[in-house]
């Protein structure tokens, strides 16, 4: 479900930014606005990382083989890390290149004035309606978390992506639009250039907070803390008296793995452990879903250091 409402975000970014593009580079090709370039390149970009998160969340589908037992759902974080890669070189270092020339070699905006200025007016538009249903989309996952728990805590990285991406692109726009509307108040190119250079700072703090990110789910995270404790209270219960200890990690944003050792009463024999096993995978499938790669080590609890072994006698 989760998977399915980052789609309809992306294809909705998609959209919005393809036709964005387009507008943004007719206009830069009349206006030679190193603003209007520079959203027009953001935006490209933002497109080619859109298509990165679909590519991404199609191999992760995968099913898991000899090379990778616990299948490929990894791989849509992968995609996202490639995103910020995109949109820090791309995107960001491209526009403060940009600004650092029209800094240079200021000009003012003589011809097709308007053009920029409704281009750009146009683009909030759109980019606004990718942003609403980023957001829609969101608020479904979201519960009562703030933006940026929620942004920090996803698995699913396609949301916060198209989130982050989106809010960029419509600061950046505004940027852009003070920007140009200084410049053609003023006559000094300049002030497009400090627009330009703005969006290219933006977009370099936006490309290094999803390279955190991304690069966390990367390395394996854990469970969230609700699920956690919703998977300790599930597999007490007949036959497991207590989780002596607990391990979970998200091989992919819906596929939890977990790991944990049980304590199981000295008395039962090997086939009333393997019952109480299996009910209690059974009752961590029914409490969290996702958790689909189980292990259960049965063991009994011991006094504090009485697992360690002792050192041999000289």
């Amino acid at each position: 479900m989760a998977h399915d409402g980052g789609s309809r975000a992306i294809i909705a970014a998609l959209g919005a930014n393809l036709g964005i593009a387009a507008t943004k580079l007719v206009a830069f090709l009349l206006t030679s606005s190193s603003s209007m370039l520079a959203e027009s390149v953001h935006s490209f970009a933002d497109s080619g990382n859109q298509l990165l998160l679909l590519v991404g969340g199609k191999r992760a589908r995968r099913g898991a083989d000899e090379a990778h037992p616990f299948g490929y759902g990894r791989e849509r974080y992968l995609y996202a890390f490639i995103v910020s890669i995109v949109l820090f070189s791309i995107g960001g270092l491209f526009a403060l290149y940009e600004a650092w020339h029209k800094w240079a070699d200021p000009h003012p905006i003589e011809s097709w004035q308007w053009v920029a200025l409704a281009v750009l007016v146009a683009a909030i538009g759109m980019e606004g309606y990718s942003f609403r249903t980023a957001v829609h989309e969101a608020n479904l996952t979201r519960g009562g978390q703030s933006w940026v728990q929620f942004i920090r805590s996803a698995k699913a990285p396609e949301l916060p992506v198209v989130l982050l991406e989106d809010s960029g692109a419509l600061v950046g726009l505004v940027f852009a639009l003070a920007g140009v509307t200084m410049t053609l108040v003023t006559g000094n190119g300049r002030w497009d250039a400090a627009g330009t250079a703005s969006i290219g700072v933006l977009l370099v703090v936006i490309a290094v907070v999803l390279a955190l990110e991304t690069k966390s789910l990367l390395l394996g995270e854990s469970a969230t803390v609700q699920d956690v404790a919703a998977i300790e209270a599930a597999l007490v219960g007949a036959g497991v008296a207590s989780v002596i200890h607990l391990r979970t990690l998200h091989l992919g944003p819906e596929e939890l793995l977990v790991a944990a050792k049980i304590e199981v009463d000295g008395a039962e024999t090997a086939a009333q452990v393997a019952l109480a096993i299996d009910a209690a995978e059974q009752r961590v499938r029914a409490a969290v879903p996702i958790a689909r790669v189980i292990y259960l080590e049965p063991d009994l609890r011991r006094a504090v250091g009485t697992d360690a072994p002792t050192a041999p006698s000289a």
